[in-house]
């Protein structure tokens, strides 16, 4: 199992590159008993959603 810290590096980098199987399989298992880490990827994709209004 991954750590915290892993999978959040994993959430980051899940918007400049494309995933590999192995890891999108461990993001969503840890994503599913890790409320933490649910909440930061909830944020993030706020955060990058806000960020694509104000693109040129």
């Amino acid at each position: 199992m991954k750590t915290c810290r892993q999978i959040t590096a994993l959430i980051s980098q899940r918007a400049d590159r494309p995933l590999t199987r192995s890891e999108r399989l461990a993001l969503r298992l840890h994503l599913m008993i890790c409320p933490h880490c649910r909440e930061y990827a909830r944020q993030l994709a706020l955060i990058q959603r806000a960020a694509k209004k104000f693109e040129p």
